[in-house]
């Protein structure tokens, strides 16, 4: 590839590709492949100029080296990339609003009168027909109103602003149609697929973790609990129960059993499965996503459904005014004044896109909000709850130290218990994976199969010895299990600033691993920002002991904090705040989770965590850092000051128009040019950044 370097200051170069056209498809590689770049912070490609800007960290020379052994044949982009950039819609509304705009007025400027005067007439016939259709269901709404504004200037010979109304509700279908389909887009790729590894079953029949690009359809994979089924297919084996309500809606997970058809996103919540893949493409997937949100109201928030009543509601009262104020005048052209003038079409068109505008925003900072009612709710929220392993405290723990009391190695000890935590999804099991990776300790699968139960730990046979790892409730409570003799005080004198999973094999303490869960160094800041932002009360919620849970909720400052809970624990105090007409935050990020995620007004997942959390969330933070959460609250608050700002803009420009064209000060053209342009001024204003405010 020839490129020229146009521009460059310290951490920014602009260079120009030089090639005759770049076509989308080129251009989405080319974003790709410098995304992909270690230093890379932001990249912007221009396919019509075939300009691209690359902003860095660190050295110059790793830009320039990526610049010369660029290709578009070396570089291998995932399929979802491209079939769902978002690249091509953009241009083709930018070119949509940009022809339009110069139609109109090189029109003005080439084409006569009579002839712009039936064009017009043409263009009407789809106003006044949809308006006849809204009169014929017995609804007097906005359509009502622009059919007869159009009418009434057309029958006026009034051909001109009959015009300029079509014109610019021409502008505003555009936008709307553009911001929606972009911010359901933005949406539906944040919520398709990210399966990077699963577990293929061989032709020995153990399980083997490959990369989910290398599995074909025919292939079998196993989905253990937890985890989110990656490719459609047929249940082979096995029997869970599956939570499909990403695909259909359904509260109330399925069983699933041999024969099944199992799809692409939804999540095993309990038992596990062997599934014969049949599709291996995403973007079926996201089609049904996007499906999914265009026909559900998880999109509407409150205020949203508010101002489009309100702006059908209005449409009645404005013909009224347009009628007195012709039989108080008589003066056919101060009624139009009215009737040019409503508040309905910026009420309908600003309130939608200033929500769907938000959503977007927040896809900006790598948070995934799956409805407008999620961003009103956090708004008006007054609690949060924090879980606290992989949330309040890093989603990396580390393994710090084995102790052995069986006289097992450190090693095989950690080998053991690799080879069982490495099939369930949380923080705790990624850790003990990642010692063993690190040690070069490879575990082969010698155990039966695997028994999860959330929240306590994981059961099974190794070598023909029952084998068990988990929580001390779990170990010592639930399965009765016995430190060795002459091993107390070891014991008893376990480090106290780490957690602990505890190992047993055949009912007897084999060992325990002290895990490193330090805490995330902006917990304090962010508890804060949020108490200042408008949360009354920050609680945190841990399965860690009292010791452990009372030593970090000091650190952080929550109002309350609970110790040793079980997930129904969690979820019953969700349900308690509501009832005394609190709305609450869920945070969390594993499996023991999702019950209270489910409950909260708004349940928000910490990306690294479970895959069923994330799947089950209203809200997903995709950057490991919780001031994503104070961001977020920040687009919330500033949706709701900007909605009601709108609102109150809409009423006072409105209202003084409507006087100025009563009192005959201003035409019926010139107020309807004055109103639709403020509700294109408005709803452009609506599609600005919140944070930028």
């Amino acid at each position: 590839m020839k490129v020229k370097i146009m521009h460059e200051i310290k951490g920014r170069i602009r260079f120009h590709v030089t090639q005759k056209r770049m076509s989308y498809e080129q251009a989405d590689i080319l974003q790709y492949y410098f995304s992909m770049g270690k230093n890379i912070t932001h990249v912007n490609v221009q396919n019509r100029t075939g300009d691209v800007t690359v902003c860095y960290q660190g050295d110059r020379e790793e830009v320039i080296k990526m610049i010369k052994t660029f290709s578009y044949e070396n570089v291998e982009v995932p399929k979802i990339f491209l079939e769902n950039s978002g690249r091509e819609l953009n241009e083709k509304y930018k070119e949509k609003l940009i022809n339009k705009v110069v139609l109109r007025y090189s029109s003005k400027l080439f084409i006569p009168y009579p002839i712009r005067a039936a064009i017009s007439v043409v263009k009407s016939t789809k106003y006044i027909k949809h308006g006849i259709q809204t009169l014929l269901k017995g609804k007097i709404e906005v359509p009502v109103l622009d059919a007869t504004a159009i009418t009434v200037s057309m029958l006026r010979g009034d051909m001109e602003t009959a015009g300029s109304v079509m014109f610019l509700l021409g502008i505003g279908e555009i936008l709307e149609e553009w911001t929606h389909k972009k911010s359901v887009d933005d949406l539906a790729r944040s919520m398709s697929l990210n399966i990077d590894k699963v577990w293929l079953v061989g032709s020995d029949g153990k399980e083997v973790l490959v990369d989910s690009n290398q599995i074909k359809a025919g292939d079998k994979v196993v989905v253990h609990m937890g985890n989110i089924i990656p490719f459609d297919g047929t249940v082979t084996d096995g029997d869970a129960m599956v939570n499909q309500a990403s695909m259909t809606g359904e509260s109330l997970p399925v069983q699933k059993e041999k024969d099944s058809s199992v799809y692409a996103g939804t999540v095993v919540e309990e038992g596990e499965l062997t599934i014969c893949v049949k599709e291996v493409s995403g973007s079926g997937r996201f089609d049904k996503i996007v499906s999914m949100i265009e026909e559900s109201e998880k999109l509407k928030s409150q205020v949203e459904g508010k101002a489009e009543h309100l702006a059908d509601r209005l449409v009645p009262y404005t013909l009224l005014g347009t009628g007195i104020t012709w039989l108080i005048t008589r003066n056919v052209t101060r009624a139009l004044s009215v009737l040019m003038v409503d508040f309905s079409c910026a009420l309908k068109l600003a309130m939608p896109i200033s929500v769907l505008s938000a959503i977007r925003e927040a896809s900006i900072y790598n948070i995934t909000v799956k409805g407008g009612k999620y961003l009103e709710a956090i708004a008006e929220a007054d609690s949060i709850v924090f879980d606290k392993t992989g949330t309040l405290t890093k989603a990396q723990p580390t393994v710090v130290d084995v102790i052995s009391f069986n006289g097992q190695s450190q090693d095989e000890l950690l080998k053991i218990a690799a080879c069982l935590e490495e099939h369930f999804p949380h923080s705790m099991a990624k850790a003990v994976v990642d010692a063993a990776a690190k040690k070069g300790l490879e575990h082969e699968e010698e155990h039966t199969k695997v028994e999860y139960i959330v929240a306590h730990g994981i059961s099974t046979f190794y070598n023909g010895r029952k084998t068990i790892i988990g929580s001390s409730h779990f170990v010592f409570e639930d399965e009765k299990c016995v430190v060795p003799k002459g091993m107390e005080e070891k014991f008893d004198n376990l480090p106290l600033q780490c957690s602990h999973l505890y190992l047993a094999i055949e009912n007897e303490l084999a060992g325990v691993i002290c895990i490193e869960d330090p805490l995330r160094d902006e917990a304090e800041a962010v508890i804060n920002s949020l108490k200042k932002a408008g949360l009354s009360k920050v609680v945190m919620m841990t399965g860690d002991s009292e010791r452990t849970a009372s030593v970090i909720a000091k650190r952080v400052g929550v109002d309350e904090y609970y110790s040793e809970v079980l997930p129904e624990d969690k979820a019953k105090f969700v349900e308690k705040e509501k009832s005394l007409g609190r709305k609450v935050i869920m945070i969390g990020d594993g499996v023991n989770d999702s019950p209270a995620l489910s409950a909260a007004d708004v349940g928000i997942a910490i990306s690294d965590g479970a895959q069923i959390a994330r799947e089950i969330a209203d809200v997903t933070i995709g950057a490991d850092s919780l001031y994503e959460i104070v961001t977020l609250k920040a687009i919330s608050n500033g949706l709701m000051k900007k909605i009601h700002k709108n609102y109150k803009d809409i009423a006072i420009f409105n209202t003084g128009l409507i006087v100025l064209g009563v009192a005959g000060i201003i035409q019926p053209t010139l107020a309807a040019l004055l109103h639709n342009t403020s509700t294109l001024l408005i709803s452009l204003r609506s599609m600005q950044n919140l944070l930028d405010d």
